[in-house]
């Protein structure tokens, strides 16, 4: 597939996969993106997936045309792009490996070689000359593993991001960018925000027509909208104005009390609230939400004087991604010792600019002051 007169799309779509990473559901499986630059020399960028090396060979070699490529660009060691680097490598001897030292260092672990004879190391400004095109190498560490490079092509003015600006789902597949975008971004880079706007500000100095990603579609227009998009989770703004409510339940009295809260703040014009159940629904959804949103409200009951687990597991996703900047409310519900208000708020002691409003505490079932109080919060939050 031509990208432009020098830029081909090579990659392939994995229909197959149901978990990626083993724990995202990805019902609409995955892009293992990969790509060419024929000039005088020839830059192959990344390959893909084991499972597709047979593939993926194929269509590098249409593209190529009967040619021999000069270089393979690693920008990416996760094995879903970089499986077929020791396969490309048997194939094409004469061929240098572009890569970041620490790359290399992860090719001899996943390989038992790292190339020494055919090494081309590169760094933040390094340069490399096809004819035409001249590639700039912008180092990315932790966008969002620490050997990840990205690069820039002047003369197509296209961005190679790496796993930057991915999403879920096949390539062929026809759904919204930003909702699978934002559940990639939330569970797999969102810890790393301080490192992808180290990267968009270097990205601001570029003129970029394209962006070329590791996963997903490539960018061709519209580009401010997914950049802000970018900048907005990775400076964990609020992205969109409404409620997040996740709830655990274990007889239905808690659920209530989350539906009441949903069903008080919809009366009250609040624009969107999303409800959670967090032991049926998707954890990465519940995840992708709380930060999409700008205010959350957690309600689950005490167990063994704690939280019950898939609430606990749920801010523990929050808390290790750097949860930050939004209004929470806590609704707690104990027979006869209700603990769950302490305990998470002691989860959320180190998070920053978090605002805390007044627990509704609920003793077995709701009561009518439950539900007075209820109404205050859907004030407050609405």
């Amino acid at each position: 597939m031509d990208i432009t007169k020098d830029i081909k799309y090579i990659g392939v779509d994995d229909r197959e996969l149901d978990l990626f990473e083993g724990m995202y559901d990805v019902p609409n499986g995955m892009a293992y993106n990969s790509y060419v630059i024929a000039d005088e020399k020839i830059a192959v960028f990344d390959t893909v997936d084991a499972r597709f090396g047979e593939q993926w060979l194929k269509n590098l070699e249409d593209a190529l045309g009967g040619r021999t490529p000069d270089y393979l660009i690693v920008q990416h060691m996760e094995p879903d792009h970089s499986s077929n680097i020791k396969v490309f490598a048997g194939k094409f001897p004469n061929a240098q490996i572009v890569a970041s030292k620490q790359a290399f260092v992860m090719m001899k672990q996943f390989f038992g070689t790292d190339f020494a004879e055919r090494q081309l190391v590169v760094g933040e400004g390094s340069k490399l000359e096809l004819g035409s095109h001249t590639l700039s190498f912008i180092a990315a560490p932790m966008v969002h593993w620490p050997e990840v490079i990205m690069t820039y092509d002047s003369t197509d003015k296209a961005l190679f991001s790496a796993d930057a600006f991915g999403k879920f789902g096949a390539r062929d597949t026809d759904e919204d960018w930003a909702c699978e975008a934002r559940r990639y971004y939330f569970g797999i880079v969102g810890k790393y925000g301080a490192q992808v706007q180290a990267v968009l500000k270097k990205a601001a100095a570029l003129e970029i027509e394209r962006i070329l990603p590791l996963h997903g579609p490539f960018l061709t227009e519209n580009l401010p909208y997914y950049i802000g998009l970018y900048n907005t989770w990775s400076s964990y703004g609020v992205e969109s104005e409404g409620v997040a409510i996740a709830y655990t339940s274990v007889y239905g009295h808690t659920k209530a009390a989350a539906e009441l809260l949903a069903a008080k703040l919809t009366e009250k014009g609040c624009p969107k609230v999303a409800v959670t159940d967090l032991a049926r629904e998707d954890m990465a959804e519940a995840v992708e939400d709380a930060f999409r949103y700008g205010k959350l409200v957690l309600a689950t009951t005490t167990y063994n004087m704690d939280i019950f687990p898939f609430m606990r597991e749920f801010i523990e996703h929050l808390t290790e991604r750097n949860y930050q900047n939004r209004t929470i409310a806590i609704i707690e519900n104990g027979s006869w010792a209700p603990n769950a208000a302490k305990v998470i708020k002691g989860m959320l002691e180190s998070s920053k600019d978090i605002t805390l409003l007044d627990t509704v505490t609920i003793k077995s079932a709701m009561t009518a002051e439950n539900e007075q109080q209820l109404d205050a919060l859907a004030a407050k939050l609405a």
